[in-house]
């Protein structure tokens, strides 16, 4: 019995640090229930990285779960398409001897994103640009592989930005409609007409 005992406590508290579980973000997006993400185009001199940006943005909504990606845009109640954009790339910290340390490179996005009925929405700014730092190396090769692993967390940062904000567009409620003012008597004019009370209950004397 005892060691039954622990045996639950044990997994009971394995299963409580773990500290992975399964989140759903069921109606994140309003009344979008399936999303299409076309593979995005390639603006920048970087090679493979449409890719990542693509396989990050699938990625993203698969993970929250608030809707079913489609393959194909018919099917879908919301498309995303668009184009990975230039890079920029600066020299961020230096050594002793004007050699470069650090280098930020900046990934931006370009997307269009469409509701079935033909409305489009739109990104503020800033949502679709970021910087990240990454080390440089006298080595060729791991200096790539650094960069490339700065592009890849842009691209995860990005696609969660999207996600974050067309939840938060499409799960805004409608603004109320506003009653009509009352018009305006003009200067010099009559007053203007009041609505019509209704008639009085006639009184019954005893």
């Amino acid at each position: 019995m005892r060691s039954l005992l622990a045996a639950a406590l044990l997994a009971s508290a394995l299963t409580g640090c773990s500290g992975y579980r399964w989140v759903h973000y069921g109606g994140a997006l309003g009344d979008v229930r399936r999303v299409a993400i076309l593979p995005l185009g390639n603006k920048s001199y970087e090679p493979g990285a449409d890719a990542l940006a693509s396989d990050a943005l699938l990625r993203e909504f698969q993970r929250r779960g608030s809707v079913v990606v489609v393959s194909d845009p018919k099917d879908a109640d919301l498309v995303l398409s668009g184009s990975v954009l230039p890079f920029g790339t600066h020299t961020r910290s230096f050594s002793s001897v004007a050699f470069a340390l650090e280098y930020e490179v900046s990934m931006g996005l370009e997307l269009s994103v469409r509701r079935r009925d033909g409305t489009s929405i739109r990104f503020g700014p800033g949502v679709l640009r970021e910087s990240e730092l990454y080390l440089a190396s006298s080595d060729v090769e791991v200096q790539r592989k650094n960069r490339e692993e700065a592009i890849r967390r842009l691209s995860t940062v990005l696609a969660s930005r999207v996600h974050d904000a067309l939840a938060e567009k499409l799960s805004a409620p409608a603004e109320p409609a506003r009653p009509a003012a009352s018009p305006a008597a003009e200067p010099g004019g009559p007053p203007a007409a009041r609505p019509a009370e209704p008639p009085a209950s006639p009184s019954i004397e005893p």
